[in-house]
């Protein structure tokens, strides 16, 4: 029995087109299982498969002399592919975007997790490439024309076609739970359109400093009549940002040892703040650079600095610089990672030092060891107060990254056994290690006889403990040391300590603040005032406070005085935490009208980068 197109329903079902796209449907059936949970198989079906069907389709008709390598080459970059956005997502819990993947090969830190990431089943994505497509090779590659494909391209096309515009007609506030509906490559395709347009949820209305606040639930008080504003004028300004710093290790002893002695120490002459949240997206530390310089939020879903190129922004360095300060930058990382070769000139430094300046010397992880980053500044920082009154130092810390093993000789704790070689372990002994480092380069500013002339700010750029390496054995070691289960509190909140000698004397601030509020606190503590409008504000004077998180939070979540909520995502359905038990509640009181004031400071914020980078 023939059908109309004259093949047999036998041979229609074992024509090597329709064996080959059942194969890649199982493929992308088991890669939606894994990464959102989803076992539709309708969904996958008419959602996820079409498209990917489509550029198999595609690639069987184009290549009419090596139609079986194309397809075998196909599957073997889409194995590949599906495996990076597995490890991405058990890694960042959040599903990268076409920048991630290609800037994932850039990565050494990526590579250094690899191994804490996978698991010997993962690899059964490449069982296509290495076994059953071989096998229906050697079986059909003399049967019938695959002119068949053309038919199925024409379908795939336009279910395909039909479930793009379909995509579009929804906002893109969370990647992954936008990939879970409307399938991974629309979600990509909507990120581009609206990343081409140049933000992807800009506000047009202009907002006053009085909005924005009333926004936090604060009455907006002018930055001049702070009580804090001026009362550390005049300073050298140090800012050292410390590599997956976070809170819970400050005034933390474990088997007797301080964490973090050094720091501890610097208590004693600082302001700390042990409420602040990491706001940063997709650039990771290179957003921590840009909330610490702009106070706008990141572009969430692709690292800001693809948004900056061949641009001036108005920034902490070029605020500083009007004032009569010298501006240096060190990270003893490459600067093209992350585009920190754009972003450095457009936030306006006037020395700019990294991997091709500092020493490769000492190399822990993928580079040089922070003694030897704070070494250099040290060598270098005579020569410009010679030129400058006034230096302002932006120092960005390396060693403590993930997955954090450090050579014995670096191992300053005497960890009990059951921490010996284990991820948390590792977090210890790296942490230790960097403050130890912080500690002497402070001596050194006591020597150089400025440190009673400076304001030092130190704080974490993002969490070092999740994801997939954070082991079920990992989890009991921290809560042996918190006293109660690892919570999203404890990996959000970063350490802010602004060490102001002879003005503080070890006060401790408990409401909340975030990474987009360092710039205006640190500023108002100098006295001067920022040419253009910032999303955060100042510590010192407001207690109440709005948070958006994008990237390690659902879109769409907030972090309030009271309340911890996240929206829905690919895996989990929406959730309300008390923000001081992190336990769940139902009180929805408020709940919509702090989404929508959240949302309203993040398409704000959006509005004036764009505004800034098309200057």
């Amino acid at each position: 029995m023939k059908n109309h197109w004259g093949i047999s329903v036998k041979d229609h079902f074992l024509h090597p087109v329709v064996l080959i796209l059942a194969v890649l449907f199982i493929k992308i059936y088991a890669f939606q299982v894994i990464v959102f949970e989803n076992k539709s198989f309708f969904h996958v079906l008419f959602v996820e498969f079409p498209m990917w069907a489509l550029l198999l389709t595609f690639l069987i008709m184009f290549f009419k002399k090596r139609i079986w390598l194309a397809i075998w080459i196909y599957n073997l970059i889409l194995s590949g592919l599906f495996i990076v956005v597995v490890y991405y997502t058990r890694y960042f819990s959040t599903v990268p975007s076409y920048y991630d993947v290609k800037q994932i090969y850039q990565s050494n830190s990526v590579g250094g997790t690899v191994a804490l990431l996978g698991g010997p089943y993962d690899f059964l994505f490449f069982l296509d490439v290495v076994v059953v497509l071989p096998l229906i090779w050697f079986f059909k590659k003399n049967s019938t024309s695959f002119a068949f494909a053309k038919r199925w391209a024409i379908g795939f096309g336009c279910i395909g076609l039909i479930m793009t515009i379909v995509a579009f007609r929804y906002p893109l506030i969370d990647v992954s739970y936008f990939a879970k509906k409307h399938g991974y490559i629309q979600s990509q395709f909507v990120q581009a359109y609206e990343n081409s347009l140049g933000t992807a949820l800009a506000s047009q209305e202009r907002l006053s400093e009085k909005e924005l606040e009333k926004l936090k639930g604060n009455t907006y008080v002018p930055a001049a009549q702070h009580e804090s504003f001026g009362i550390a004028s005049n300073r050298h300004v140090f800012i050292i940002q410390v590599e997956s710093l976070q809170g819970f290790t400050i005034n933390q002893s474990i088997n007797g040892q301080e964490i973090t002695p050094n720091l501890n120490t610097l208590l004693k002459d600082s302001a700390y703040f042990d409420n602040v949240y990491q706001q940063i997206g997709a650039g990771n530390t290179s957003d921590a650079e840009w909330l610490m310089h702009t106070s706008l939020y990141p572009e969430g879903m692709d690292p800001t600095v693809n948004t900056i190129e061949g641009t001036e922004i108005p920034s902490l360095v070029r605020t500083l610089k009007k004032n009569s300060y010298g501006t240096a930058t060190y990270h003893a990382d490459d600067i093209t990672y992350w585009s920190r070769d754009k972003l450095y000139p457009a936030l306006g430094f006037d020395y700019i030092y990294t991997s091709n300046e500092i020493p490769d010397e000492k190399e822990i992880g993928f580079g040089p060891a922070d003694e030897v980053l704070f070494n250099y500044i040290e060598e270098q920082l005579p020569k410009q107060l010679k030129t400058h009154d006034r230096m302002y130092s932006n120092i960005i810390t390396l060693t403590s990254h993930t997955p954090f093993e450090m050579p014995e000789e670096y191992e300053l704790l005497d960890l009990p056994e059951n921490y010996q070689e284990t991820y948390v372990g590792n977090y210890f002994q790296s942490v230790r290690y960097t403050d130890e480092q912080i500690g002497l380069f402070i001596n050194h500013l006591k020597q150089l006889g400025i440190y009673d002339e400076s304001i030092i700010l130190i704080y974490g750029d993002h969490s070092g403990l999740h994801g997939a390496p954070v082991t079920e054995n990992d989890k009991a070691l921290l809560k042996e040391v918190l006293g109660h289960e690892y919570t999203m509190q404890d990996r959000f909140i970063v350490p802010v300590i602004f060490t102001v000698p002879e003005l503080f004397e070890g006060e401790t601030y408990s409401h909340l603040g975030g990474q987009i509020d360092l710039m205006p606190t640190l500023l108002n503590l100098l006295g001067i005032e920022h040419d253009t409008q910032m999303v955060g504000h100042n510590l010192f004077q407001y207690k109440k406070n709005l948070l958006g998180m994008r990237y390690y939070l659902p879109g769409g979540s907030f972090i309030s005085d009271k309340t911890f909520y996240t929206a829905p995502s690919a895996k989990l359905s929406a959730s309300i935490y008390d923000r001081k038990t992190m336990k769940k509640t139902k009180n929805t009181k408020g709940l919509q009208k702090s989404i929508d004031n959240t949302l309203s400071l993040m398409e704000y914020s959006d509005y004036i980068r764009k505004e800034q980078t098309e200057e």
